[in-house]
């Protein structure tokens, strides 16, 4: 048994989402996720500052015990991939356990995938993508106007706010005929109502979040690191009673968790 906790970062709220598929499938292990608030959003930020960031909130998760860190940020792990790759602690992010998912697709039918601005601009996913589907086209839009109507939760399916920016950026993506959509940022899970009502039935949404939980299980077991309490501990970088106010909505729980607040860190761009 390892009862060390998995830590889990994320530049706000939307990594909670990831929490709360981890724990349906592992109800027993203990995490700490860190939510780094105070300079969220990254979406714009430039490569080099993101890649400053992801040494920065490795640390921090490393800093709880984690047996395993696994960055709930499309964008982070779209924009320093190899930093992940090479940290002590097994680290991993969303894009790898995403798109093994859709790889496993017989379809040929083109595939969208949805970001911030920095995923798209970086083109991870879509080249890693089209590494993994030869033969299916890719194509890719970001979204900025998604996250601050998540949390500032606009997330009903007939919220007409969100229903016109959700037709806004789908649209593009709706007329090339996508059969698979690739929700990249772990807030849009909570909109997938939204976003499946618009594009249709026909068309399979990809939830980076429950591909990151299936992805961790399964690492979790072949690797005999299995075990805990079920313990949910939470660090944010920004106001304290927001994360509460807000926390309990990504979590599906009405109480907020444990949280603390942690320094915000200066986000100097990457030697």
């Amino acid at each position: 048994m390892d009862d060390r906790p998995i830590g889990i970062f994320d530049s706000g709220f939307g990594g909670l989402t990831a929490v709360r598929a981890l724990r349906a499938l592992c109800p027993e292990e203990n995490i700490v996720f860190f939510a780094d608030n105070g300079r969220a959003p990254y979406g714009g930020r430039p490569r080099g500052q993101l890649r400053t960031m992801a040494h920065q909130n490795l640390a921090v998760a490393a800093s709880c015990g984690a047996k395993l860190i696994f960055a709930a940020c499309g964008t982070l792990s779209s924009n320093a991939a190899d930093i992940l790759a090479a940290y002590p602690v097994p680290a991993f992010g969303v894009l790898d356990a995403a798109v093994a998912e859709i790889a496993r697709e017989k379809s040929k039918a083109p595939i969208g995938v949805i970001a911030t601005e920095a995923t798209v601009r970086s083109g991870a996913f879509q080249r890693a993508l089209q590494a993994a589907c030869p033969g299916r086209e890719v194509h890719a839009a970001a979204c900025p106007a998604f996250v601050p109507l998540i949390e500032g939760g606009r997330v009903e399916r007939d919220d007409p706010k969100l229903r016109r920016a959700v037709e806004y950026y789908l649209q593009p993506l709706k007329e090339r005929g996508v059969g698979t959509l690739l929700l990249g940022c772990t807030h849009y899970g909570l909109i997938a109502e939204a976003l499946g009502d618009y594009l249709g039935g026909s068309v399979r949404l990809v939830d980076a979040s429950c591909c990151a939980a299936a992805f961790i299980k399964d690492y979790l077991e072949e690797n005999g690191l299995r075990g805990g309490a079920g313990t949910l501990r939470c660090l944010t970088s920004g106001e304290l009673e927001r994360f509460e106010r807000l926390a309990p909505l990504f979590l599906g729980q009405s109480e907020p968790p444990q949280t603390e607040t942690v320094p915000v860190m200066p986000a100097e761009e990457e030697a």
